[in-house]
């Protein structure tokens, strides 16, 4: 099965900024074999694992999908004030779900991935998407290093956040969880924004019949692939689910496919000093406050001030379209 490309479509160039991670496995594949995109580096920051850890699975998944021409580039060591949280515990001990792929042929780019990011937006003004499946650490560090960037990037399609709750804590979703502070400086930078959270990415579960698909067709990337999933599944079903979320590779999709997700804009802030919501995305979805006026010993509203968004924030996803798009395309190679 192979979906057809709009003809109207041209090809993104996007910078994957990634901490692999099981479902970043499945975003970078997804993402190289997708002709919509032109995946122009991969930066690694630490999160899933170690950054350390990241890098070496990064490099050996490009090699393994013969993309040595990609540069591959470590970033941050750690978050910006907190220290790193990693979850070997979902992604087995080495990240990719205790699989071993054979040692890269391709060699760590040299430029630290903030300033890869850097040099490469401005060498293709309003030309680059930048799409972070990890912690926002790199993309912050980008920004503070350069701000003139910002203009200057087409957009930023993030997996992170959750305007329902959170998956690492009852408020706050992993990605952001893991580096607030990077989160907030990332939303409140002025570009344009789409947030792919666990408000869709829950909805958007690989289950065994998708997983049964990719198994009929054979090829490294493809069966590397299908084990990632079946580790993931399998793990899923011990906590009652009926499939993986699909994290990750929904924002890679998003990338490819905009119509995908229903987004509507919102102005979106990150809590970084709540005792029980710290990393939380908090939305405003009515595009306004109450505007308070001291009078004496109190406060009295005196109407609504208006709110601009700065993000959209996917709510509705079209998970099957989505998924069957997904197995196409690894099974294409």
């Amino acid at each position: 099965m192979t979906l057809a490309i709009p003809a109207s479509s041209t090809t993104r160039k996007i910078i994957l900024d990634t901490d692999p991670g099981s479902d970043d496995a499945m975003a970078l594949m997804l993402a190289l074999n997708s002709p919509e995109l032109d995946v122009r580096a991969v930066t690694v920051v630490p999160g899933n694992v170690t950054a350390k850890q990241g890098l070496e699975n990064a490099l050996r998944m490009v090699s393994l999908a013969n993309r040595c021409d990609i540069p591959v580039a470590a970033g941050a060591q750690h978050p910006l004030f907190q220290k790193l949280i990693t979850a070997e515990f979902w992604h087995g001990k080495n990240g990719l779900a205790n699989i071993e792929l054979p040692p890269s042929k391709c060699k760590v780019d040299p430029r630290y991935g903030p300033d890869l990011i850097i040099e490469m937006v401005h060498a293709a003004p309003h030309e680059i998407t930048l799409v972070p499946v990890g912690p926002l650490t790199n993309i912050a560090l980008a920004v503070e290093r350069d701000p003139s960037i910002v203009p200057l990037v087409k957009e930023v399609i993030l997996m992170g956040g959750s305007i329902t709750g959170g998956n690492s804590t009852a408020a706050a979703e992993a990605n952001i969880y893991n580096d607030p502070e990077a989160a907030q400086i990332v939303f409140q930078a002025g570009w344009p924004l789409t947030m792919v959270g666990l408000d869709v990415g829950d909805k958007t579960l690989l289950s065994s019949k998708y997983l049964d698909q990719i198994g009929q067709t054979h090829g490294p990337v493809n069966d590397f692939i299908y084990q990632v999933a079946h580790y993931l599944i399998d793990l899923s079903a011990q906590f009652g689910f009926n499939g993986t979320p699909m994290y990750d590779p929904l924002a890679v999709g998003v990338a490819i496919d905009a119509t995908l997700v229903k987004a509507p804009p919102m102005h979106v802030e990150v809590e970084t000093r709540g005792e029980f919501t710290r990393g939380e995305t908090v939305a405003n979805r009515h595009g306004a406050v109450e505007r308070n006026v001291l009078h004496g010993d109190r406060y009295m509203v005196e109407g609504l001030d208006k709110v601009e968004p700065n993000a959209k924030v996917c709510t509705e996803v079209d998970a099957d379209r989505f998924l069957q798009l997904f197995v196409s395309r690894i099974r294409g190679k």
